[in-house]
C-alpha cells in the first residue's frame, strides 16, 4: 500500500512539473529590477471548514490549503485535514492527514483537478455489548471537474481508489467547493 502511495505521488509530481512551465523561452532577461522574488504573488491560501451537529451528533472538519499558480492554467499545492466525528454511545472518529493538489484550468470557467489524500483514521464503534476499534491509513486519489468563478470553484470529484470496505467515504463521487484568496 505504501509503495502504491509513493508511485501515485511521484506520478502526480511529474505531471505538475511537466505542465508547470511556461511555453515562452526568453533569450535575455533584465536582472536590474529583479531584487525581490515574486513567489508570494503566485501563492493563494484557502481550504474548507465543515460543521455538522444534530441530536447527540457532531462532525467538525478543518482543511486549510495553499496553492502556487505556475501560470494562468496550472496550479499545485498542499493541504492538511482534521476531522472529528462523534455520535453519542455509538461512534467516535478522528481523521487527520495531508494532500497534494494539482489544478488545471484549460478555460477560465473550467477547472480539472487531481488530488491525492492520505488520512490516518482512528475510529471506534460501540454498542451495548462490545466496542470495536479500527486504526488504519486511507488513501484517496480524486479526479475532479468544476465550474470556476474567480476564486470559488464548485464541482464533482471521483475517488479512483474507492473501496466499499475499510473506506471512510461512503461513495466514490463527492461534490466539492474550493475557495482560494
Amino acid at each position: 500500500m505504501k509503495k502504491n502511495f509513493v508511485m501515485n505521488l511521484t506520478f502526480l509530481l511529474v505531471i505538475v512539473f511537466l505542465f508547470g512551465f511556461k511555453s515562452e523561452i526568453y533569450a535575455q532577461e533584465n536582472t536590474e529590477n529583479k531584487t525581490k522574488s515574486d513567489f508570494w504573488n503566485h501563492v493563494q491560501f484557502g481550504g474548507g471548514f465543515g460543521l455538522g451537529v444534530g441530536n447527540n451528533y457532531a462532525d467538525i472538519m478543518v482543511a486549510p490549503s495553499a496553492i502556487y499558480n505556475f501560470n494562468n492554467y496550472v496550479s499545485a499545492g498542499l493541504g492538511l485535514q482534521y476531522n472529528y466525528i462523534k455520535q453519542k454511545d455509538f461512534y467516535n472518529a478522528n481523521l487527520y492527514g495531508a494532500s497534494i493538489l494539482a489544478l488545471f484550468n484549460p478555460l477560465e470557467e473550467l477547472q480539472i483537478s487531481t488530488e491525492i489524500e492520505q488520512l490516518k483514521v482512528n475510529r471506534t464503534f460501540k454498542n451495548n455489548f462490545e466496542s470495536n476499534s479500527q486504526d488504519f491509513w486511507n488513501t484517496a486519489l480524486f479526479i475532479g471537474l468544476g465550474y470556476r468563478s474567480e476564486n470559488i470553484t464548485m464541482g464533482m470529484r471521483y475517488n479512483i481508489l474507492h473501496k466499499n470496505r475499510d473506506n471512510i467515504y461512503p461513495e466514490a463521487f463527492m461534490p466539492f467547493v474550493r475557495i482560494y484568496f
